[in-house]
């Protein structure tokens, strides 16, 4: 009876999972996702709590929140979106911070291909233009908003030149396979595949005055399945050692 006993108590603690292993699950604007990953994993490395990432367009994301999607945490590339889910009651209003302010990139996988980006851009001499949807994507709308400063949105529209992604990970493939000359992506993105610091092809950092600032922010979801660790992850997200990786990526912060 004894040794019966001491099965069953064997057994209840392999099959009842412990709270602290509990994972939380990450909605990530794709521009985010691989800076998102290193942040990650050094968390895990410290806490020995994982966080599982799903990335989307925030668009996207924030359509699969609304409907249900079981996640705990969302890290939008704007603000409206994560300012959407706490007046909807879906995000606690106290989590909301802006963790990273998103810097856009004209980028060719040409070398010397935009040593006159403006000139090249009003020349059109060029196939394709490749740039996340405006109406999913905040680096969609800063894309408008600059070619619109350089009056061009209208004849790339006209001229059937623009490609509408649904990503930026979508954009940067385009652009990397040839498949569009030129792209807009997040300064992240090429950061992440520099070599002795040197980004490859050509690219071109648009004056910040000519868009509406990226200003992305991040939110606790009520249905959070543990509120506690995801408070402590948001908290270490804004610590000095978070902050470094996430400028060290390519983002500004406030």
């Amino acid at each position: 009876m004894k040794i019966r006993y001491m099965f069953f108590v064997v057994w209840l603690a392999l099959t009842i999972p412990s709270v602290s292993a509990v994972e939380l699950r990450a909605a990530v604007a794709a521009n985010f996702l691989g800076t998102l990953q290193q942040l990650t994993q050094v968390y895990a490395e410290q806490t020995g709590h994982h966080i599982h990432l799903s990335s989307g367009s925030s668009g996207a994301l924030y359509a699969q929140i609304v409907n249900g999607a079981p996640f705990d945490l969302f890290f939008s590339a704007d603000i409206e979106r994560a300012k959407a889910l706490v007046d909807n009651d879906l995000a606690l209003e106290a989590s909301r911070f802006t963790y990273a302010i998103g810097v856009p990139v004209l980028w060719s996988s040409k070398p010397d291909y935009l040593d006159d980006p403006v000139e090249r851009l009003r020349t059109g001499s060029y196939r394709f233009l490749s740039i996340t949807d405006p109406r999913n994507a905040p680096y969609g709308v800063a894309a408008q908003q600059i070619f619109e400063h350089l009056g061009i949105w209208e004849s790339l529209n006209r001229q059937g030149r623009l490609i509408r992604a649904q990503t930026i990970t979508q954009v940067y493939t385009q652009v990397a396979s040839g498949a569009a000359e030129l792209g807009v992506v997040a300064l992240a993105q090429l950061n992440q595949i520099q070599k002795d610091g040197v980004i490859p092809g050509s690219h071109w950092i648009p004056p910040a005055e000519w868009f509406t600032p990226i200003e992305q922010q991040a939110v606790i979801l009520k249905r959070a399945t543990d509120a506690d660790q995801a408070q402590q992850f948001m908290t270490w997200m804004r610590s000095p050692e978070a902050v470094k990786i996430i400028e060290e990526a390519g983002y500004a912060l406030p």
